[in-house]
């Protein structure tokens, strides 16, 4: 049986998404012919050329635009081998800012001195080409397409969609000209492969409207290919779908890991099974009848026995390195071609209140040799040509991870790596000591909410304290640390929100972290809060299923909070959207070394204090 794997677009620009490469392993080992594409990396790969984007400036009707574009065209292709390391020669040219056409966010660059120094060119050159590439990018969403973006398309129709009638809208509309070079590509995929059937991966709602556009032009043009959907949107979204309308845009739906479910719709189209034999599929027949609640308990391929991921077929060399942001913990995400896999599957702990733990990939924690990590690692290696690697773990289990180092070092690799952690005890100065030796870089993980009597509620198994000191390890390591932090967990008060930025800041000015990041605290149906929200002082305000996306749910303090000018019952009783935009703010400032000396409330103008608490600068 044929298969073609695709990663749509957009996901991300440095480096392939793994989903993919784990497939065509399993997949090849059970005797199937796979071919992958990532046709996000294509997109890009067409539009940023001096032909396309010369082509789009002919069609810009205002003459101001239509010179810049015209000026973007006649450096693009110089600027793309930069960005893919062929040329780094490029790099003075650039840094001196006598090469690039500049648009609107050069207005807003960063301390460039502070950020690069005198000796940074090639970091800084990046940077500057990286805001060459988002300029064009912004210029091509206002004018010609507003789903566009660089690691992202049609985002806002999936972000939060209880039904599926928007996007089905937008995908009966008109294609436009970004559409359409995508399913040109698309074909070219389709007749160079030949596939029986074709597995969209959706790893995020940016993925989704494009995966639906290769299926619904698959279906109407390929009607002889069979159509299979799964990743991480649908694991989390679809598991109480009930809108058939889907099915008009593919033939089957995957939930959690994909080896198996693909592996069955080849043997269905063989005849070697019947369609109610299929693993953890939805079709349109049996989307009424199925239960996800039984699903579980289906078969899942071993973690531990499978195949190395395999990258053979993906476009290696078309990889971008960019640079979002100076900050040298944050630009991780996008420079520099990691190779993505996983270390174990699922979390170890998995207890986290806010967490998913109720889904397979989360809550089915199943480790490997340390031996046969490496070994995969070598594979892949041999592949690539890559030898950095971000494991994309949930959470590095720390001790696997310390066996994995010492692997590493008996085997005599040289390499680089980073991936999730748990600020836990185990992060002892010996083990990040070890840690750096094997090739640790950095560490990402998530202090969350901050505040002692928060962590001990959502049961994060670590305390502010704990978490300090193993930032101090890393640090002494010589390894970058990157937290995530949350805001408006349910019984949060301003204050300790407040707090929290506090404990942020300190860490920022001890150096022991060099990055971070807030998010909003989003109640999920498949975490502990939302399985049972009045054990965190909150309650579900629905529970009846929409008929297409179920994850993100409303809710509730258990305790009315009566707030002025407040047309619909509050969750707090402070405006939480402010509080948003102030951590934001702050921790954007910290990464760039400014505002450590700032009282954290001084972030927040339009929030009122109340004026008999005394604020300090350093609680």
């Amino acid at each position: 049986m044929k298969y073609l794997l695709v990663t749509p677009p957009l996901t991300q620009l440095n480096t392939p998404y793994p989903a993919t490469t784990v497939l065509k392993g399993f997949l090849q080992s059970h005797g199937h012919e796979v071919a992958q594409t990532d046709l996000g990396i294509e997109l890009v790969d067409s539009i940023f050329t001096r032909q396309w984007l010369a082509g789009y400036a002919a069609s810009c009707p205002n003459p101001d635009e239509r010179q810049y574009l015209t000026q973007c065209s006649q450096t693009i292709d110089a600027v793309m081998r930069f960005l893919r390391g062929t040329d780094n020669t490029l790099a003075p040219r650039i840094a001196n800012r006598s090469l690039l056409p500049e648009g609107k966010r050069f207005s807003q660059l960063a301390d460039m001195e502070w950020a690069f120094g005198t000796s940074g060119t090639d970091d800084k050159a990046r940077y500057l080409a990286t805001l060459f590439i988002e300029d064009i990018a912004d210029h091509i969403r206002t004018h010609l397409d507003p789903h566009f973006d660089l690691i992202r398309y049609a985002e806002h129709l999936a972000s939060y969609a209880p039904r599926f009638d928007e996007l089905h809208s937008a995908l009966q509309a008109p294609l436009t000209p970004i559409d359409s070079l995508s399913l040109s590509l698309l074909d070219h995929q389709l007749s160079l492969h030949q596939p029986r059937i074709v597995g969209i991966t959706i790893p995020f709602p940016g993925c989704l409207y494009a995966a639906l556009r290769f299926g619904q032009h698959i279906k109407r043009h390929h009607p002889g290919i069979a159509v299979a959907l799964g990743g991480g949107f649908p694991n989390t979204e679809w598991r109480q779908l009930s809108d058939p309308r889907i099915f008009d845009y593919c033939d089957y739906i995957n939930i959690d890991d994909g080896e198996l479910p693909m592996l069955s719709i080849a043997q269905l189209l063989q005849g070697s099974i019947t369609p109610d034999q299929l693993v953890r599929t939805f079709t349109r027949q049996n989307l009424s009848t199925t239960s996800f609640a039984s699903l579980p308990s289906t078969p899942q391929a071993d973690f531990a026995t499978q195949p190395a991921p395999d990258f053979d077929g993906l476009p290696l060399h078309k990889y971008l390195s960019l640079a979002e942001m100076t900050n040298p913990m944050h630009r991780l995400w996008s420079h520099g071609r990691w190779n993505k896999m996983m270390m174990a599957h699922g979390c170890y702990w998995h207890r986290c209140a806010f967490c998913d733990t109720s889904l397979d990939y989360i809550g089915r924690f199943q480790a490997p040799s340390a031996a046969t990590v490496v070994d995969r690692m070598e594979h892949i290696m041999s592949q690539t040509g890559i030898t950095g690697f971000h494991f994309v773990d949930e959470a590095l289990p720390p001790r696997l991870l310390a066996d994995v180092c010492r692997e590493i070092l008996n085997r005599h690799l040289t390499v680089s790596f980073w991936g999730n952690i748990r600020f836990e005890k185990a992060y002892t100065a010996e083990l990040c000591n070890l840690m750096s030796d094997a090739g640790c870089v950095a560490v990402s993980g998530g202090l969350e909410v901050a505040s002692d009597r928060l962590l001990q509620l959502i049961d994060k198994g670590v305390t502010i304290d704990q978490t300090v000191q193993v930032c101090r390890h890393f640090r002494d390591a010589g390894i970058m640390v990157h937290t995530y932090l949350m805001y408006g967990f349910p019984t949060e008060t301003l204050q300790e929100t407040l707090n929290a930025l506090e404990v942020v800041r300190s860490m920022f000015d001890e150096g022991i972290v060099q990055s971070a990041f807030w998010h909003r605290y989003a109640m999920t149906c498949h975490s502990p809060s939302g399985l049972n929200p009045a054990r965190y002082g909150a309650m579900r305000s629905d529970t009846t299923p929409n008929p297409f996306c179920n994850n993100e749910v409303d809710w509730l303090p258990s305790h009315p909070i009566h707030a002025a000018n407040q047309s619909q019952p509050p969750q707090f009783d402070y405006d939480i959207e402010e509080v948003g935009r102030g951590l934001s703010l702050a921790t954007y400032n910290y990464m760039n070394d400014l505002g450590l000396d700032q009282p954290v409330r001084s972030w927040f103008p339009g929030l009122h204090f109340p004026k008999h608490k005394k604020h300090h600068s350093r609680q």
